[in-house]
């Protein structure tokens, strides 16, 4: 019952939910996401064991809790990349009115490539990746690139106010304006070069640095032998393969599904979220399109790391949006009216 479900949602889901907003604050089906990717990769999720973990689907006999918990899982979805379009990171911090190249190792001052864990990638410094995905507003940044010093050299910043350096512009598909500077410019962490760093964020929830991918790559492909479901996809060598890869388009979804089940569904500090989603369904499921209660606590968990906003991290970016998507997803799915 609950695939049969999500399937027969998924024309709603592409028309309500996998939406973009362009620069014109118009909203339009995204390039990116598409319902049916979404479907088939839940499906690999509850089928396959990870980490000891499944994507949750039911409860008390009734495929509503399982769908629910899609409802919530795109709710963080739409506002961490789908309503950009984006399955790369986009190259966002802006500094001193300028978009560093070198914010492929990390903005807001992190380093992407420092996030390790017990089954992080080794960092190469060899490696060469261009990201599938960049924002096209006018002026937009290029897709962020990562490469060894031998070959990019210090990096410089994108200046967003100039014209293209070519005609047509040529530095990506859509380029409306925008060029790079050569003028060698710092990110907030002081990098001046892009060696090592491939590690930005990917997929619909934006998995970021070795651990993760190292994780990926263990309890889905190539590093966890020959039986993993993604076992010809090598996420240490490959990162990209989670945007790039024409095989497998889901695994944008699955990359975003992993951390959920590991992180919201296993979150492990004094809230249990299965319990909660089912005490909220069991309640009438109350004001879903606002920033109270469970989608507030699961929003908290997603961006801040908690359940019970503000948190030591911050206020929650987003939360009425995420509220409002939640609401949305849960029409589109047809759990309420």
């Amino acid at each position: 019952a609950f695939f049969n479900r999500l399937t027969n949602a998924e024309a709603a889901l592409d028309a309500n939910i996998m939406l973009f907003q362009t620069p014109q604050m118009t909203w339009i089906p995204s390039n990116v996401y598409r319902a049916k990717d979404l479907t088939a990769a839940v499906k690999v999720m509850v089928e396959n064991t990870v980490a000891n973990t499944h994507f949750f689907t039911d409860a008390k006999n009734s495929e509503v809790y399982g769908l629910v918990n899609v409802a919530a899982f795109l709710a963080q979805s739409k506002k961490e990349s789908i309503q950009y379009d984006a399955c790369d990171e986009n190259n966002w911090d802006l500094v001193g009115g300028r978009y560093a190249l070198s914010n492929a190792c990390g903005q807001l001052g992190q380093s992407y490539q420092s996030y390790t864990g017990a089954h992080a990638c080794p960092v190469d410094n060899n490696m060469e990746i261009t990201a599938t995905t960049n924002a096209k507003w006018w002026g937009a940044p290029k897709p962020l690139f990562c490469g060894p010093r031998s070959k990019t050299g210090q990096t410089g910043f994108w200046d967003y106010t100039a014209p293209c350096t070519t005609s047509p512009c040529s530095d990506y598909y859509g380029q409306k304006g925008g060029a790079v500077n050569p003028d060698v410019t710092a990110n907030r962490a002081g990098r001046t070069d892009v060696e090592g760093c491939c590690w930005w964020g990917r997929g619909v929830i934006q998995t970021t640095g070795p651990g993760n991918y190292g994780d990926l790559n263990y309890y889905i492909g190539a590093g966890g032998g020959p039986f993993n479901r993604y076992a010809d996809v090598d996420f240490c060598k490959t990162p990209d393969a989670v945007c790039a890869s024409t095989e497998h388009p889901e695994l944008k979804w699955i990359a975003g599904l992993f951390y959920w089940q590991l992180s919201v569904q296993g979150y492990p500090s004094g809230w249990d979220y299965w319990s909660n989603l089912i005490a909220w369904v069991d309640a009438g499921m109350p004001n879903p399109d606002q920033d109270t209660g469970f989608i507030r606590s699961v929003s908290g968990i997603v961006n801040r790391g908690c359940h019970n906003p503000p948190c030591a991290a911050g206020p929650v970016d987003g939360g009425a949006e995420r509220a409002q998507n939640f609401a949305a997803a849960l029409r589109a799915l047809g759990v309420i009216a």
